[in-house]
């Protein structure tokens, strides 16, 4: 697999990889295994990673790393699209949430973005793309599925957002590489 690290925040690790032959859940803990091992400074064939068991039903589970038996206490979130995955790490306590897309989106994916969007009628292209991703990462961090993306509000820069119910404000950050837009989250207190 292709893989390529991406510049993300201090302290956060994220990696993009592509691979037409692999399934999504391989390609996650590929890219999960090389962040962890290049974290601890560690061989990658000593990295184990496999799905946390789910606490009740609906729960969506995360990958867990192991080191020597040992649980690694990173919080390890993914996306993928067709056949692309892109995993972030980060210490535990961090809210994550990351968003995939192709920077070319489909024109029916665009009509979606637009029927949930609260941007002003006419905003597309790229402008349109780019509130999205950060609107799903934001939702994506959250972790409450019920959670609509009208809900999300993201400031006029484009570089926090958050849940007016909840305290957690989230840092966007680009993190997009080549024909992908990749859009990171990450929990803040709010000032």
């Amino acid at each position: 697999m292709e893989t390529v690290l991406l510049n993300a925040p201090d302290g956060i690790s994220a990696r993009l990889g592509t691979d037409p032959h692999a399934e999504d859940h391989d390609r996650k803990r590929q890219l999960a295994r090389e962040i962890v091992a290049a974290r601890l400074h560690v061989k990658e064939d000593d990295v184990r990673v496999e799905r946390e068991s789910p606490a009740q039903f609906g729960y969506h589970t995360r990958l867990v790393a192991r080191v020597a038996g040992a649980v690694v206490p990173l919080a390890i979130t993914s996306a993928a699209v067709a056949s692309s995955t892109v995993v972030v790490a980060a210490d535990s306590v961090v809210p994550l949430g990351v968003d995939l897309r192709s920077a070319r989106p489909a024109d029916d994916e665009l009509e979606q973005m637009r029927q949930h969007s609260h941007l002003f009628p006419g905003v597309g292209g790229d402008a349109l793309l780019t509130h999205w991703t950060r609107v799903q990462a934001v939702r994506h961090a959250d972790g409450r599925a019920r959670i609509r993306p009208e809900e999300v509000t993201i400031d006029p820069a484009l570089v926090r957002g958050w849940v007016p119910d909840r305290r957690v404000h989230y840092q966007l950050a680009d993190l997009s590489h080549g024909g992908w837009t990749v859009t990171l989250a990450y929990g803040a207190l709010p000032v």
